[in-house]
């Protein structure tokens, strides 16, 4: 629960999206947060309060004279408790008051005493949305430090299709989490991770490849940005939604991957090389489709060797830099582990066990050993978010 402690004030306003307020409202508290929710009037004409108050245990606030709360000034009350202010749907008319510092209701009232993080969600019309004061009420919110997330294109509820639809609740969860799950320790830094297979061309229907999924590498660059890192993540191809608040590099083959680290590298803090990058390709790449041939007795695949990226690293670090490699192994895999460290010349590899359970492809969890000149420490099976933090706990230890 990556939220454990942290207190939420969630505005649900009168738009239609509000019925996805409550699949939010649902993933917070699942993350530990204390969801303490506010409604317009308008928004509960979409949706009742009683459905926020079962889902998150807390009294949802609307009128601001209501009299059956405790003797206190409500909003400010509120306010004081508040870690991040989420407004989702936003209304035209409700970015509007936030913008030129209106307060008439519970909602706008709470929100202009809260010293705390904020981010809108905007859902509305296409037209209404990209109005010229619509936009400029963004602007302006932009200027006060609010994080606008922008809405989703596709179908509306009026019948239109543009721009204006709420974001997804857990594209909205992605948010609050990357701007409270973690204290920004890595702040000013900046972190190339690679992540993912490549593949390399064996003619224009078949390649050579592997079975990493990337969820390792993904995981690590988001638990970067989390803690505040600027974040490169080059990806070869794979099936993962691509993490907001960093750079996304695609790259197909091995030397596509080459190509795009060793060209960012000198300008990184901290590279993490968790790409499972193939070491050979085929010598040549047929043009046409190879065909069946009646003759069986040569089905030899000529191969050449890939560039070695992490050890070009190695060779070419700047002053300071952090490199950590990463080491799947089937057999002796401190021993192997250790080679490799030594003969990339590099500062940390972090190594699995393919046969270990839960340290394979395509899982959700992991168990690694961190191995460094001075001894390694063996992690408990632990989820690929937990593992990718516990390594980076380990590299800010070592800078």
């Amino acid at each position: 629960m990556q939220l454990k402690g942290k207190t939420v004030l969630l505005g649900v306003t009168g738009g239609i999206a509000c019925y996805k307020s409550a699949n939010l409202a649902s993933a917070l508290v699942k993350q530990g947060a204390n969801v303490q929710v506010l409604m317009t009037k308008n928004a509960t004409e979409f949706i009742g309060p009683h459905t926020f108050e079962s889902l998150t245990g807390n009294r949802v606030s609307v009128d601001t004279f209501d009299r059956n709360y405790q003797f206190q000034v409500e909003h400010i009350a509120l306010a004081d408790q508040a870690d991040l202010v989420l407004v989702a749907p936003a209304t035209a008319n409700v970015l509007a008051k936030l913008a030129h510092g209106l307060a008439d209701d519970m909602l706008t009232t709470t929100i202009l005493a809260c010293n705390c993080p904020k981010i809108a969600a905007p859902a509305m019309n296409t037209k209404m949305y990209e109005n010229p004061v619509t936009q400029d009420n963004l602007d302006i919110l932009r200027k006060y430090g609010w994080e606008i997330v922008e809405p989703a294109s596709g179908r509306l509820a009026c019948g239109a299709v543009g721009k204006g639809k709420m974001p997804e609740p857990e594209d909205l969860l992605e948010t609050v989490l990357h701007a409270l799950s973690h204290e920004k320790d890595m702040s000013g830094l900046k972190v190339l991770v690679t992540a993912g297979p490549t593949r390399e061309a064996l003619d224009p229907v078949r390649y050579l490849t592997n079975h990493s999924t990337g969820k390792m590498g993904y995981a690590i660059a988001k638990a970067a940005a989390a803690r505040g890192a600027s974040v490169t993540l080059v990806s070869g191809p794979v099936n993962l939604k691509k993490p907001p608040y960093m750079e996304v590099v695609d790259i197909v083959s091995a030397q596509d991957m080459f190509d795009a680290v060793t060209s960012r590298a000198p300008d990184q803090d901290i590279i993490i090389k968790a790409a499972a990058v193939a070491d050979y390709r085929p010598a040549t790449v047929a043009e046409d489709k190879i065909k069946k041939s009646g003759n069986d007795a040569d089905l030899s695949l000529p191969l050449s060797r890939t560039g070695d990226i992490l050890a070009w690293l190695g060779e070419h670090r700047a002053p300071g830099q952090f490199l950590c490699g990463f080491s799947m192994e089937t057999r002796d895999m401190v021993a192997n582990s250790k080679k490799k460290l030594e003969k990339k010349h590099i500062d940390l590899i972090a190594a699995n066990n393919l046969k270990q359970a839960g340290a394979g492809f395509g899982v959700d969890t992991n168990v690694l050993t961190l191995i460094a000149a001075d001894g390694a420490k063996e992690l408990p099976l632990m989820s690929k978010e937990e593992a990718a933090h516990a390594l980076l706990d380990e590299i800010m230890g070592r800078r």
